[in-house]
C-alpha cells in the first residue's frame, strides 16, 4: 500500500511539468509579440517557474515521506 500511495503522491509532478511548459510557451509567445519587454517577461517567467517547481518538490517530498516512513 505504501508503494501505491507514494506513486499517487508523485502525480503532482505531472502538474509541475505542465505548468513549466505553459510558462515557457507564454514566454516565447510574449517575446515574439513584443521583443522590447524581454527582460520583464523573463523575470516573471522565472518567478512562475519557481512557484510551479515548488509544488513539484512538495509532491516529491510527500511521496518520499510515504515511501520511507
Amino acid at each position: 500500500m505504501r508503494l501505491i500511495g507514494s506513486g499517487l503522491a508523485a502525480i503532482g509532478l505531472v502538474g509541475a511539468g505542465i505548468g513549466i511548459g505553459l510558462i515557457f510557451a507564454a514566454l516565447i509567445n510574449g517575446t515574439s509579440r513584443n521583443p522590447s519587454q524581454k527582460g520583464q517577461l523573463f523575470t516573471y517567467a522565472i518567478l512562475g517557474i519557481s512557484l510551479s517547481e515548488s509544488t513539484g518538490l512538495f509532491a516529491t517530498i510527500i511521496s518520499f515521506l510515504i515511501l520511507y516512513s
